[in-house]
């Protein structure tokens, strides 16, 4: 009964914190996104695994949306921010000390080149048809070429983090 408690009040805090780092404290233009959102669903990743994480994922998704939309609600951009969770936890989920290969840089690449790059570009065009596929892509390219070098410099630190969490020393 103590670790469902002390997994939801987890899951609830870092729904909160992705929404308010995403909906308040990022750069947001049109079609593009540069912020720190990511911080609490890895870390809560590491913390809760891959199930808790992408269902953090997606509901923040879904109740940032609602709650402050900035576009259209589209479900893709929900299955992606489950599906980015999950990716975390598969890889950092119980690491105390992750290796940079794969545990770092896999979640990196899947994350945001494939999931965030390529698929939400898909997303974005759907909605946005503008531009096609390959005009959001290269407009996009800059979000990414900042957000993979950053990824890789906190994913390590909230490892450290995380371990000292789960020994109770933070």
């Amino acid at each position: 009964m103590k670790k469902t408690t002390v997994i939801l009040c987890q899951a609830a805090l870092t729904i909160a914190l992705e929404i308010i780092l995403n909906r308040f404290l990022s750069i947001n233009t049109f079609g593009l996104k540069i912020g720190l959102s990511f911080v609490p669903i890895a870390l809560c990743a590491m913390l809760n695994g891959p199930l808790v994480a992408g269902v953090c994922g997606a509901l923040a998704d879904l109740l940032g949306a609602i709650l402050f939309p900035i576009g259209p609600y589209f479900p893709g951009f929900t299955a992606v921010a489950f599906l980015m969770g999950a990716d975390y936890g598969l890889f950092l989920y119980n690491k105390p000390k992750p290796k940079f290969f794969p545990n770092i840089l896999l979640p990196t690449l899947i994350n945001c080149l494939i999931l965030g790059l390529f698929v939400n570009t898909i997303w974005v065009t759907m909605l946005y048809s503008s531009r096609g596929y390959w005009g959001w892509f290269t407009y996009r390219l800059a979000q990414y070429a900042v957000l993979v070098p950053v990824h890789l410099v906190l994913l390590p630190l909230l490892a450290k983090l995380a371990a000292s969490l789960k020994r109770g020393k933070a």
